[in-house]
């Protein structure tokens, strides 16, 4: 895990964008432990409140467009952020109030884990918050992470089974105006897993870390929130993905 924290009055600050998860697996919860091992301190904006469990999803409540909006607002106001982390966002509305609310990318870097289904199967963004996603908020941010189904489905396009598949799709993705694409190869087969950092400026990067049987919820806002700990501490994108897997190996390792 990440040492050397500084004192509260020199950490950095990631801003977290995403919703509640009652059973503290996923979602905000875990964010902020990440980001607590990291040293780093958390500013919040939910976006949803959602009952669910580790078996499936129960309930969700979008929270108002314009209350989303007001607790960014409200965060950016309180202490600069040396990072945007974006989890869970429910609605089409939540989304285009996302986007009003941004910093450019070129002031703070924007991390997007785009949270489409829970691990229970639950639909966790509507058709509308899937379209503006893909069509306005990916042109918004730093990087994008994508699962091997999350960015079949962001495409409409099969799975990909295969590397070059893989860095076809993210290079798909890239088209849509984010900056870099992460693809997780957690959903795929091997002795490893194997992720894709694949860049608008032509470099590909393969991140691989031996591949763990144990299964935890939550591994995508881990990976996402983590990576967006370390650009806050200074580190480059890709230096940045790297301690950010190593770090998912260790906490899957730990369960």
């Amino acid at each position: 895990m990440p040492s050397g924290h500084a004192p509260a009055s020199e950490r950095p600050a990631v801003l977290v964008i995403a919703g509640a998860d009652s059973s503290g697996g996923a979602g905000l919860t875990r964010d902020v432990q990440v980001l607590r091992d990291f040293g780093v301190d958390a500013l919040c904006a939910v976006t949803a409140v959602t009952a669910q469990s580790n078996v499936r999803v129960q309930a969700v409540h979008a929270v108002p467009p314009s209350l989303v909006r007001a607790q960014i607002e409200a965060a950016l106001a309180t202490r600069p952020v040396a990072a945007v982390k974006i989890g869970m966002l429910g609605t089409g509305g939540v989304v285009d109030a996302l986007i009003e609310g941004l910093p450019p990318r070129s002031q703070v870097p924007i991390v997007l884990d785009p949270v489409l289904v829970a691990s229970s199967g639950g639909a966790l963004l509507d058709r509308g918050g899937e379209k503006h996603l893909r069509q306005r908020l990916l042109a918004r941010v730093t990087l994008v992470t994508p699962n091997l189904p999350e960015s079949a489905q962001l495409l409409q396009a099969d799975v990909a089974t295969s590397e070059p598949a893989l860095i076809e799709q993210a290079r798909r993705m890239l088209a849509f105006g984010p900056q870099a694409v992460l693809i997780k190869g957690g959903h795929a087969s091997g002795a490893e897993a194997i992720d894709w950092l694949v860049s608008a400026d032509g470099s590909i990067e393969r991140i691989a870390t031996p591949r763990v049987a144990a299964e935890r919820r939550g591994t995508g806002c881990t990976l996402a929130t983590a990576i967006a700990a370390g650009l806050a501490r200074g580190a480059t994108l890709q230096q940045a993905c790297r301690e950010a897997k190593r770090y998912v190996l260790e906490w899957l390792r730990s369960s």
